[in-house]
């Protein structure tokens, strides 16, 4: 990055003809982008050799790293027993079978149904489109709205972005769609007033959307999207109780809870999956990333019985279920994904993300005691972040003139390290394979930065 880019180079062919997810048209054509030419273990290489270790999983995604031979092997063998088939029209595979009925036992969704898509986004537009299902069969056609909540992230399609509570996914397209509403973020750093602990915090949150249920209409209101912890909008953990308080304000008005674990789910956040984390119990989950380390893109959605039973009765007179995608249960997704469990359940996934969490929090704890600028440490797991500020005690905000967030963001890469910036939250999720000295690694890294960071705002 910040290089010269050579005639007819990657980096030249790339500026030429790539557009680019999320990342700034002039900002790329300026600087170039950054070839990644390799990856090993929880590192990735660029073209001339030099090693990044990746505290993203790439995209919170990668959790057995960048070279894995087992899932590369896994799908070896899939491709050369049958390389594509699909789920349509009574179709299946062994391996989906196989899937699915893991997916149920994995998630607790006793007697549900596994529905398999290829990304995030389709998974969580697949959980809408459920909603409106359930709601109709049950005689109430008319709940139709998403209520989704302020520094959401659920994806970049239309209805996905349109959940999405980050005004960067909406600004270019006139989102969101109409029928889709935004809640308050629960926040205790950020949201809580002065004198207001968790517990009345957790109350406020509760009456802000019944309040805006009842604005609108119980009748009007199919769903409620969460993440179990805010992942994209700055990894924000919502104070203890908050999950119980809401799902009771769901029942309340007959409105389903839609749970995103694309980023949270599989061991991410110290549990097999976020909604234990933060004691939540949805009926639908959607899966993806971590579903298969992203070896290979597939996404999954987990439905209550009643969501099925609403399907299976909407169709009783012979229609077929009006969804799919051509690579719904795609058999080498499914081989890879399968694979990636084995792995997790040989690991001891949970206990070995705990464990590596803590270290990695305990550095961050203590880098952050020591610096003017770092207001919070937050998290669960192996999804961690720090919140820059101006003022530790006041929780100031940095001027955003300042461009705290992106300046650390290439100070680490400079100095190998991957991290991610949201605003002025740094954020961490290392593939989930990190070992002690590679967590020690990430934290030596990111002390260093920050450092580098103080010296240029000249709070030092």
């Amino acid at each position: 990055m910040n290089k010269p880019v050579l005639p007819n180079s990657v980096e030249a062919r790339d500026i030429a003809f790539h557009l680019h997810s999320q990342t700034n048209p002039q900002l790329i054509e300026e600087r170039g982008p950054l070839v990644v030419a390799r990856g090993e273990g929880v590192r990735i290489y660029d073209e001339a050799g030099k090693p990044y270790i990746d505290a993203m999983a790439g995209l919170w995604c990668a959790s057995l790293g960048f070279s894995n031979e087992r899932l590369a092997a896994a799908a070896g063998r899939q491709y050369a027993q049958l390389g594509f088939y699909h789920t349509f029209f009574q179709r299946t595979m062994e391996g989906v079978a196989r899937l699915a009925e893991k997916l149920v036992d994995l998630t607790g969704m006793e007697g549900g149904k596994a529905y398999f898509a290829t990304s995030g986004s389709e998974a969580n537009e697949t959980m809408v489109k459920l909603a409106w299902v359930y709601h109709t069969v049950r005689g109430k056609p008319t709940k139709r709205k998403v209520i989704a909540r302020e520094r959401a992230f659920h994806g970049s399609t239309i209805a996905a972005a349109s959940m999405c509570g980050l005004t960067f996914m909406h600004r270019e397209f006139g989102l969101p769609l109409p029928g889709f509403l935004h809640t308050l973020c629960p926040d205790p750093y950020r949201g809580m007033l002065e004198g207001e602990d968790e517990a009345a915090f957790v109350e406020r949150l509760a009456s802000e959307l019944e309040k805006l249920i009842l604005r609108e209409g119980p009748d009007t209101i199919a769903a409620f999207i969460a993440e179990p912890i805010n992942a994209g909008g700055g990894i924000i953990l919502p104070p203890k109780g908050y999950f119980a308080r809401i799902q009771e304000v769901l029942k309340k008005y007959d409105i389903l809870f839609l749970d995103d674990e694309i980023v949270c789910g599989f061991g991410r956040t110290g549990n097999w999956f976020g909604k234990e984390t933060v004691d939540a119990s949805p009926d639908m989950m959607a899966l993806a990333k971590g579903l298969s380390s992203s070896y290979f893109p597939i996404s999954a959605v987990v439905v209550a019985p009643a969501v099925y039973e609403a399907v299976k009765e909407f169709n009783k007179a012979g229609g077929n279920f009006g969804h799919g995608f051509t690579n719904s249960g795609h058999p080498v997704g499914v081989a890879v994904a399968l694979e990636a469990i084995q792995i997790y359940e040989e690991m001891g996934l949970v206990e070995h993300v705990r464990k590596m969490g803590a270290r990695l929090r305990g550095h961050f704890e203590r880098i952050g005691a020591a610096s003017p600028i770092v207001g919070q440490v937050r998290g669960a797991g192996l999804m961690l972040g720090i919140e820059l500020v101006a003022d530790k005690e006041k929780r100031t905000p940095l001027d955003p003139h300042l461009q705290a967030g992106p300046t650390f963001d290439l100070i680490a890469y400079e100095n190998g390290l991957i991290a991610r910036c949201m605003g002025d939250v740094l954020g961490f999720s290392p593939p989930l394979i990190v070992n002690e000295a590679e967590v020690d690694e990430i934290a030596e890294r990111c002390e260093t930065s920050l450092k580098q960071l103080e010296r240029r705002l000249g709070v030092v």
